[in-house]
């Protein structure tokens, strides 16, 4: 044995070597493809005249002692907490808000972009169960949060490590958020996303960014993003507008995001719930323009149909997509960066129906050109429940994704063609000039779906995706290595944690 063999560590450390796998993150989708869109520009316009009509005559519920006396001083019509507004004065501060946003990492090779034909993928939130690596679903922990932002790190095609990816229902409610965000800067160096459940929750947020990254850098560049949801409909509460502001103020992204049930909390049509959630998403932006003229803000929503039998949301659903392309024109009249959701499902189990829903709606967000796609993996049982063997089956269903959107490449026909003359009638191309330069990066070749023989799937365990993906995770979470963070800084973030704990409560009133 040599002295390099014996510095690296013997037998086990060649192995190592042999096997490791080099952490990569693939850059912000830049989509190449055509954008579907199911509107001519008269039905856009007939949707935006619709929307004006709402917040000028019916207008828009803002429930706290602020934001009516800011809108007022604007120039708005408020009567006690419902605000109308011209849609003059609307497009006026809508027109301020950026339309591409740029999101600085920890890691600034990590960086994204939000906007124009940029996309970014993000995982699944806020669910308070988990389908764990046994098949069992049960309430999540801390620990579990830490896996799924762990997968998050080491999935090339995660822009975004996410926020609450799963509920760590574990900790206190009061101080819940700083184990989140103190996961969220340990063990992933992408940007993330913060609390809005308060003020408080939001600026402890923002801090905690600070020590992190630093006062001056946080207050320059965009490092989180946050969803606030509209209480449809037609209803902004204290507390999203509370975040709102604190994020707004500190120059940091939050999604507007109308929580559409189409035919429970909108009319029971697909126009009459865009037409709604578009009039929510703008005031909400309009909004933040108020308080910080340039804030970056994302047009958002959730959105879903319900089931006139049961009442609960239904996805993948041929409405689910007709109103996806239809958000993306709004947001592209208005020229505002806009967010979807991807892999939803309302199945209880990774199979079948989870997949048909899942790329039922994702094929829509993708052609419809979302920017910001929330829940692109783990999500299962209506956002319920996240699976960590679906994150990274849906993972790398974004990887296919992710190339479909590059387009088609025209470079290599050239190579192709002196292939078809190498070969010529009857022969075969696998042992070409150009096969051999080019099987590794042709065709995509999925890693968890399996097309081998029948033989060859019997003798490799007979797995279905269920269980090739849980041996996925336990292999990744096995390889994980944290990213870089300086000793003095971690020690400031749980100092200030420590100093949070003993100020909040420890239980909810």
């Amino acid at each position: 044995m040599n002295k390099a063999t014996k510095r690296l560590g013997g037998r086990a450390a060649r192995r190592k070597l042999r096997t490791a796998t080099p952490l990569v993150s693939m850059p912000t989708l830049v989509s190449k493809i055509a954008l579907y869109e199911v509107l001519d520009e008269a039905g856009v316009e007939l949707i935006h005249d619709a929307s004006m009509a709402i917040l000028e005559e019916v207008g828009i519920d803002f429930r706290d002692d602020q934001a009516p006396a800011t809108w007022q001083a604007a120039g708005a019509d408020v009567d006690g907490h419902r605000v109308r507004i011209d849609r003059a004065l609307l497009l006026e501060l809508v027109a301020k808000a950026p339309e591409i946003i740029p999101m600085a990492a920890r890691n600034r090779s990590r960086d994204a972009l939000v906007g124009g034909r940029n996309t970014v993928f993000v995982p699944t939130y806020g669910s308070p169960f988990v389908l764990d690596l046994e098949n069992q679903r049960r309430y999540s922990t801390l620990q579990d949060l830490h896996d799924f932002i762990k997968l998050a790190y080491m999935s090339p095609h995660m822009h975004i490590t996410g926020g609450i990816i799963c509920e760590p229902v574990d900790r206190p409610v009061p101080t819940r958020h700083l184990d989140i965000l103190y996961g969220l800067l340990k063990y992933s160096d992408k940007p993330f996303m913060g609390a809005t459940t308060s003020r408080e929750r939001a600026e402890d947020c923002v801090t905690m960014a600070k020590i992190a990254m630093g006062d001056d850098f946080v207050e320059s560049n965009t490092v989180m993003t946050s969803v606030l949801n509209c209480n449809s409909p037609l209803l902004w509460d204290q507390t999203m507008l509370d975040a709102l502001r604190v994020y707004a103020h500190h120059n940091q992204a939050t999604i507007i995001a109308p929580f559409v049930l189409g035919g429970a909390s909108t009319p029971a049509s697909s126009v009459g719930a865009v037409a709604q959630l578009n009039a929510e998403a703008l005031a909400g932006v309009a909004y933040g323009q108020l308080v910080r003229p340039g804030a970056p803000m994302i047009y958002g929503q959730w959105i879903a149909p319900v089931s006139m039998k049961s009442g609960a949301p239904m996805a993948g659903t041929p409405e689910v997509c007709t109103m996806n392309y239809m958000v993306g024109q709004m947001a592209r009249r208005y020229r505002l960066p806009w967010r979807s959701s991807g892999m939803n499902t309302g199945s209880k189990l990774v199979d079948a129906q989870a997949a048909y829903e899942s790329t039922m709606t994702m094929y829509s967000v993708l052609l419809a050109g979302a920017n910001f796609v929330l829940h692109a993996a783990g999500w299962l049982e209506g956002g319920l429940c996240a699976s960590f063997a679906k994150f990274v089956l849906d993972e790398e269903q974004m990887a296919m994704y992710y190339k479909f959107a590059q387009g088609v490449d025209l470079d290599d026909l050239d190579g192709a063609m002196a292939a078809v003359r190498e070969v010529g009638p009857g022969g075969h191309y696998l042992g070409a000039a150009h096969t051999r330069e080019n099987f590794e990066s042709a065709f995509f070749m999925p890693e968890l779906l399996d097309n081998n023989s029948f033989e060859q799937w019997e003798i490799e365990g007979s797995k279905d995706a269920n269980s090739r993906a849980i041996d996925r995770v336990r292999d990744m979470l096995a390889r994980y290595e944290a990213p870089e963070i300086d000793p003095a800084v971690d020690e400031e973030l749980l100092a200030f944690m420590a100093r949070r704990r003993d100020e909040l409560p420890t239980t909810v009133s």
